[in-house]
C-alpha cells in the first residue's frame, strides 16, 4: 500500500500540470475521449485527480479535497474567460468536475471502508 501512495503522490502533480495544459491551452492535442463530450472529459479528469489525491493523501480531509478540486476546477474556469485563450468559460464544466469529484470522494471512501484500509 505504501508503494501505491508514494506513486500516487507523485503522480498527482504531472496530472494536475496536465490537466491545466488541456484546459488553458488554445489549441489542445484531440485525445480519444474528445468524442465522449466536454462533460464527459471534465468529469474523468476530476474523478482520476480526486482517486491519485486520495490515495497519495490519504490523511487528508475528504472535505478538504473537495474543497481543492472545487478551487482548481473554479480557477480553470476564470482562467479560460481570458478571449486570447480562445476558451469558453461554463459553470457547467465546473459542476460536472465537483459531481464528479463528490463521487469519486463517496466510491473511495465506501472502497476503503470495505476492504479496511487504513488511512494511514
Amino acid at each position: 500500500m505504501l508503494k501505491m501512495k508514494a506513486l500516487a503522490h507523485l503522480a498527482l502533480w504531472p496530472l494536475l500540470a496536465f490537466t491545466t495544459f488541456m484546459a488553458l491551452s488554445p489549441n489542445p492535442p484531440h485525445m480519444p475521449i474528445d468524442r465522449m463530450g466536454d462533460k464527459f472529459t471534465h468529469m474523468t479528469a476530476f474523478a482520476v485527480l480526486t482517486l491519485v489525491a486520495r490515495i497519495g493523501y490519504p490523511n487528508t480531509s475528504p472535505w478538504r479535497v473537495l474543497e481543492r478540486m472545487a478551487l482548481f476546477g473554479a480557477l480553470i474556469e476564470v482562467f479560460q474567460a481570458i478571449p486570447e485563450l480562445h476558451r469558453d468559460c461554463d459553470w457547467r464544466d465546473w459542476v460536472a468536475d465537483m459531481v464528479a469529484t463528490g463521487a469519486m470522494l463517496v466510491i473511495h471512501g465506501l472502497v476503503t471502508r470495505r476492504l479496511g484500509i487504513s488511512r494511514r
